[in-house]
């Protein structure tokens, strides 16, 4: 609360200053001139970190993740998407605050004091009171690991390869998205901002496909297993399969007006256009049980099961990674037959089970063993000659 207490002092200042986690927001209005800038809480006195730090939230209570979240005050400027091949002094400087690998002394000086609306989304993180902004600062030297630095000041990487570098290195995945976000990968000449909404789900779907072309060359799993975690009104269930590599996620809010869950999933080839039913929610959860199956160095099919309580509120999609990624740290349970781990995975859902399977493609797949073996042998011979 004492953050909050922070932010009604603003009500009358149009200069702020603290540690910033570090964090900006790019904004998608308006493209291809968008609003970017800081993110910048009006204290230094304590480890801000916190207030960016996803991987660090299940256990927290939605008191406290708004409290972090809102007590971010976020700086505007209208910024051309291309000015990251070129950028001025602001975005110089928000370059070189998400480099930082921890909380660095932030100034920004507002046009006017920042207006108290609060945003929730479902795909970013809340956001707290925002203003335009005339300029930002650094008042301390960003501490920027060597990872960072490389992959960013090379100008001749690509900017897939340059994820897929930084992750590789260690980096912070909400640090990668940031990264991202204000144009520092890519070629010099193809440097762009990229709104924050669309960086987040950018970054799990490359991460996403390349662990899934090295998942391909990997035995296939032996049992069923599913695996679960519950944390702030989301229950995730994850059903792997022994098969050849397929994912489905279906997603069932309990205050759904039609009561049935959404859902989107791929076979073997991959998926190439955008999940529409379930949207950024389908590669946070995605690349979860990629991240998994490389790590125990296999090959299996999966099935999330996402489903949401009455008493959730909007806190953007890093819950379904951050969930998943839980669910998986823990043993799972085995099964020699899916009918067995589907009795189980009915006991641990609110809605009747007949209405996931009845949604799943995968699930219809399986039914049809005579089809998917047939599938699956074609699909093999592809993957082979292809790799």
């Amino acid at each position: 609360m004492r953050h909050l207490i922070d932010l009604e002092k603003l009500s009358n200042q149009t200069d702020v200053f603290g540690a910033s986690p570090p964090a900006v927001f790019v904004g998608s209005y308006g493209y291809p001139r968008i609003l970017a800038g800081p993110l910048v809480p009006p204290t230094s006195q304590i480890d801000t970190a916190i207030m960016d730090q996803s991987e660090n939230w299940l256990s927290k209570s939605f008191d406290d993740l708004l409290t972090y979240r809102f007590s971010l005050v976020r700086g505007k400027k209208p910024t051309p998407v291309h000015s990251a091949r070129d950028p001025d002094r602001l975005l110089s400087t928000m370059q070189e605050l998400v480099m930082a690998s921890r909380p660095a002394d932030t100034e920004m000086l507002l046009h006017k004091p920042p207006n108290l609306r609060v945003l929730l989304s479902a795909r970013e993180s809340p956001f707290g009171p925002s203003a335009p902004m005339v300029k930002a600062v650094l008042t301390e030297n960003a501490s920027v690991s060597r990872s960072v630095e490389k992959v960013a000041g090379d100008t001749d990487l690509r900017a897939l390869p340059g994820v897929v570098k930084l992750y590789d290195g260690g980096v912070p995945q909400r640090q990668i998205t940031h990264i991202f976000s204000v144009g520092l990968l890519g070629l010099q000449a193809e440097r762009r901002l990229v709104p924050t909404e669309w960086s987040i789900t950018a970054v799990d779907d490359i991460l996403g496909k390349r662990l899934w072309r090295e998942v391909l060359r990997h035995p296939l799993l032996n049992d069923y297993l599913l695996f679960q975690h519950k944390a702030l009104a989301n229950n995730v269930q994850i059903l792997l399969l022994p098969t050849p590599w397929m994912f489905e996620a279906m997603e069932g809010w309990l205050r759904s007006p039609t009561g049935y869950p959404e859902g989107d999933y791929e076979l073997t080839r991959g998926r190439r256009d955008y999940p529409q039913n379930i949207a950024g929610g389908y590669h946070a959860s995605r690349l979860p049980v990629l991240e998994y199956l490389q790590r125990v160095r296999r090959q299996a099919g999966a099935i999330v099961f996402l489903e949401i309580y009455e008493e959730w509120i909007p806190l953007g999609v890093w819950r379904f990674r951050e969930i998943s990624r839980e669910a998986l740290r823990k043993p799972p349970q085995r099964f020699l037959q899916v009918e067995e781990a589907l009795v189980e995975i009915g006991k641990r859902l609110k809605w009747p089970l007949e209405r996931w399977t009845n949604k799943s493609e995968l699930l219809g797949f399986l039914r049809q063993q005579k089809r998917i073996d047939e599938y699956f042998r074609t699909e093999s011979k592809v993957f082979t000659d292809l790799f």
